[in-house]
């Protein structure tokens, strides 16, 4: 353990069986005084900021605050104490938002009473205080690979504008300008402006490299 000889420890879980059974225990254990206990996360929030100790056994499930939200105000207001999260569930969604929300321990009720003592002594020697079967979840968690991230989408190709890219479009499906004029509700001058600006950003010289430059670019898709 760290510089003290023993660790004052709050208990907070909402059963009171449960609670009853973890202070008695804890008081059989070497180097742990339990100073108090809690029935649920505002009764452990506010014997935190009365008795300042250095570990709360936390359970996560229990009325008015839960002990993922108690962890986290905790841990912002009183950062000397120290997290221990004493669950009955290991999934991931208990797990990973109290690790998020500051715990630095996570054991479930299985846990014998050399695994308590040696939670508490990690955590207040600054390392993290976990079961064999977090740290193994954690692992298996660390292996899975990512879920792809979708691409943003990109802009037109070459700095064309909006309406360039339209009038690309229509010049690939094979409309003239005159067409092209009538689908844009524009001038057939407009439209010759148009194609003279995508040919000179796009590097292209006539109809036909505009038409296999729309395909190569996804604008447009080739017939059949």
């Amino acid at each position: 353990m760290t510089a003290r000889t023993t660790a004052r420890v709050v208990v907070a879980d909402d059963q009171t069986v449960v609670r009853e059974g973890i202070v008695m225990l804890l008081g059989l254990l070497p180097g742990i005084e339990v100073v108090g206990s809690a029935a649920d996360g505002e009764e452990a929030v506010r014997l935190v900021a009365e008795l300042a100790p250095d570990v709360v056994l936390m359970d996560l499930r229990m009325p008015r605050c839960d002990g993922v939200e108690a962890t986290r105000r905790i841990r912002t207001a009183h950062p000397g104490t120290q997290v221990v999260v004493l669950t009955t569930y290991a999934d991931d969604d208990s797990l990973f938002p109290a690790l998020q929300a500051g715990a630095r321990g996570y054991l479930t009720k299985d846990a014998d009473g050399d695994e308590i003592v040696r939670a508490v002594d990690d955590v207040l020697s600054g390392e993290a205080g976990l079961s064999p079967k977090i740290q193994s979840r954690l692992l298996e968690r660390l292996a899975q690979p990512e879920p792809a991230r979708p691409r943003p989408p990109q802009g037109p190709p070459d700095g064309l504008t909006v309406r360039e890219t339209e009038v690309l479009r229509l010049v690939a499906e094979g409309q003239s300008n005159p067409e092209i004029a009538r689908t844009l509700h524009v001038s057939t001058a407009t439209v010759k402006t148009h194609i003279n600006n995508l040919f000179a950003k796009a590097g292209l010289r006539d109809r036909a490299q505009a038409i296999h430059y729309a395909y190569r670019h996804g604008l447009a898709q080739p017939p059949g």
